[in-house]
């Protein structure tokens, strides 16, 4: 069943497709998965070093992105309908989706025709703004202006650097931006990334330190707002997992159980479609459905 049959039984259908390339153009039939999105949208050939191999996005991104456009994009037809009282085709692909991102890139490039290139943690136009390595690790700060690049200088012990002609002003800052990371590390090697991220944030920078995930998932600030759920499953007990990030004061999200069991849902499902309980009960014992006991 496709969408102009079921429209004509029910016109007021919202009908979503979410596809590797969209339900036309010369990559339509072509599979998609998010490696291939992340590969054929750029992204792949910005991200990682300078020099070095090809380094797709360490999540799904292009997945999680189209899952996100649909829900926006099937919001927006519920509320049109609201008004005509029609329903249509939503049509989001990964590719495109992945595509969206190169919202620098694109400027640069349909302006200059400049192809861009890798760079790292580092930013496309600003310098300093990337992580930089610390006595125990890493860690992030921008200086994503002139006053707030003064002030870096200050924290960070640098004060010379104000006064260097090479990192005068922002665009000799990115020119010798090699030379400028250099001497910052010289200074930031000494210390934890603990130590210069509060003296960063004293003055008012934005830093934070690069946290692996056991440091994430034990979070003071995330556990302080609730973020992650102890969720009922119905044979492992309570379940850890990630809560919402929407806070909406009137309707707050919720989630009530973990992941349910394969099937757990099918009964009431084929209920409410008028199947019956000996008919149920056939579609299971022949394995058409999966009913958990």
């Amino acid at each position: 069943l496709g969408y102009a049959a079921l429209c004509d039984a029910s016109p007021r259908l919202i009908y979503l497709a979410a596809t590797g390339f969209g339900n036309d153009g010369p990559y339509a039939q072509m599979a998609g998965l998010d490696i291939i999105a992340q590969a054929m949208s750029g992204l792949m050939s910005i991200t990682g070093e300078p020099g070095a191999p090809p380094v797709k996005v360490g999540v799904p991104i292009a997945d999680l992105t189209c899952a996100l456009y649909a829900t926006i994009a099937v919001l927006a037809a519920l509320r049109a309908r609201d008004r005509d009282g029609r329903g249509q085709f939503v049509d989001v692909s990964l590719f495109e989706s992945a595509v969206s991102f190169a919202v620098w890139e694109a400027g640069r490039y349909f302006a200059t025709g400049e192809v861009p290139k890798p760079s790292g943690s580092a930013h496309q136009a600003i310098a300093p703004y990337q992580a930089v390595r610390s006595a125990d690790g890493w860690f992030t700060f921008g200086a994503n202006s002139q006053a707030h690049w003064l002030r870096c200088c200050a924290a960070l012990g640098l004060e010379r650097l104000a006064n260097d002609p090479r990192f005068a002003t922002n665009d000799y800052r990115m020119a010798n931006r090699n030379a400028l990371i250099a001497e910052i590390e010289a200074v930031t090697t000494t210390e934890s990334s603990a130590h210069w991220t509060e003296r960063l944030s004293a003055a008012g920078i934005p830093c934070g330190p690069i946290q692996t995930f056991d440091r994430v998932f034990g979070d003071p600030h995330l556990a302080a707002r609730g973020y992650f759920v102890d969720a009922p499953h119905p044979t492992l007990g309570p379940i850890r997992q990630l809560g919402s990030p929407l806070r909406l004061s009137e309707t707050p999200p919720r989630i009530e159980r973990a992941g349910p069991l394969l099937g757990a849902d099918s009964a009431d499902v084929l209920r409410r479609l008028g199947v019956g309980q000996d008919e149920l009960e056939r579609l299971a014992r022949d394995g058409v459905v999966a009913v958990p006991a």
